[in-house]
């Protein structure tokens, strides 16, 4: 039996939490050894989950690197644009290492990522969690079967969900760019770098189009407040945060989303929180920046072509996609995988078990527990070939975001550069 498996968590976020708890199901397999996390209520709490001691919880993942090597892998969930730092500390002290994703948010870092986990000879896995669910095996695998024969085009569309894009990429941590990441790169790494792993290759050419179209002071409806708690017009709004966060507090929904906007679960706490933070603004009020909805074409070396739509405008449900081949036609909506074929003239289902809902708040379809299971049996057995999300196939998804975002603001069809171009 492989040894059990250490881990150091860096960031006790949604993520880091959300992994950790994978390893209290999975005690026989690996047990969290240390946390890094500067805010004192998650770093107490999650300290406390996990049984640790005063001396393995800090507030900064500097004061671990100084340590040397604390356990077998560390857990990388800063802050998506604090990722360089600590992979390149722990890849040299020799940790096996999980990387959220993104990976880093320019060619450069990305590129520097990569050259440091293969000098050391550690395993990294990215958090490109949508390749690990059932959905995902079940739909690949009809792909690769030649069912469908050639395919020749794909329509992939992300509904991020209207209180979702105002959670998040308005009021919350990935509003603007400058803090944070491109929406496509924030967001929708996750869906190009799954075309790229179901398809089975990354595309050669891509344009995109896309901007903040709603979200604007100049939609702001007459008589609206700075706050919703101040507002005459906020019952009929539909980006409500008192009845968005009011309603998951009343129902007991204490996970995601609400956990990122109060740490105690009281209506007294939830008020202060729409009074004082960022989570109570006027969505025509904010000073958000990233695209409200985008499209990225693609085309492919064998003439295929793909088209990928993000829109914040729709119900929040799982990502749809349709993939059309010379011989038949799948469609896929994240629960079910159904298949047209061409000669029988008839439609199967092909079955497999759903874990959970496709969005952060159920372990996006078992992808979490998914790369997990992966990462932590990769560690344990010394066999980077279990990770389906290594570095290089990362770089590759990451080169045709920023090439995407290059084609959207400029105008242009861009070239994705291979993986293997310049990188070290």
């Amino acid at each position: 039996m492989p040894s059990k498996v250490t881990l150091a968590v860096l960031g006790a976020g949604e993520r880091g939490t959300g992994y950790g708890a994978w390893a209290l199901a999975h005690p026989e397999r690996a047990g969290v050894v240390a946390v890094a996390e500067p805010r004192r209520v998650r770093r107490e709490r999650f300290a406390a989950a996990h049984g640790l001691g005063a001396g393995a919880a800090v507030d900064d993942w500097r004061a671990l690197a100084a340590r040397g090597r604390v356990a077998d892998a560390v857990l990388v969930c800063t802050l998506d644009r604090d990722h360089l730092e600590p992979v390149l500390a722990f890849a040299a002290l020799g940790h096996h290492i999980l990387l959220e994703k993104p990976m880093a948010l320019t060619e450069g870092e990305c590129r520097r990522i990569v050259a440091a986990v293969e000098e050391a000879g550690v395993i990294l896995a990215v958090g490109h969690v949508l390749r690990y669910t059932p959905y995902t095996r079940a739909l690949k695998g009809v792909v690769d079967s030649g069912r469908l024969g050639e395919v020749v085009s794909v329509q992939h569309l992300e509904p991020v969900g209207f209180w979702h894009q105002a959670h998040s990429f308005v009021r919350g941590n990935w509003r603007r760019e400058d803090r944070a990441a491109s929406m496509l790169m924030a967001k929708s790494c996750h869906d190009l770098d799954w075309l790229q792993y179901v398809l089975g290759r990354p595309p050669a050419r891509v344009s995109s189009f896309g901007r903040l179209s709603h979200f604007r002071p100049e939609n702001r409806p007459a008589g609206a407040a700075d706050r919703c708690l101040d507002c005459a017009v906020e019952a009929a709004c539909p980006y409500s945060a008192p009845r968005d966060y009011g309603d998951r507090l009343a129902a007991g929904r204490h996970g995601w989303p609400l956990s990122v906007v109060v740490d105690e679960f009281t209506p007294r706490a939830l008020d202060a929180a729409l009074r004082e933070g960022p989570y109570g603004r006027c969505v025509y009020a904010c000073d958000n920046d990233v695209v409200d909805h985008q499209v990225v074409a693609m085309e492919f070396d064998s003439g295929a072509t793909a088209t990928f739509t993000m829109t914040a405008f729709t119900e929040q449900a799982d990502r749809q996609t349709r993939v059309f081949g010379t011989r038949g036609e799948l469609r896929g909506d994240g629960r079910r995988v159904r298949v047209y074929d061409f000669l029988t003239r008839t439609e199967e289902l092909v079955e497999f078990d759903a874990e959970g809902t496709m969005d952060a708040g159920g372990g996006h379809g078992g992808g979490d527990a998914g790369l997990m299971d992966a990462f932590v049996a990769a560690v344990a057995a010394g066999d980077p070939g279990l990770v389906k999300s290594g570095p290089r196939e990362s770089l590759t998804s990451h080169l045709t975001v920023l090439a995407a975002e290059r084609a959207r603001r400029d105008g242009t069809v861009e070239t994705v550069v291979r993986q293997g171009d310049g990188a070290s």
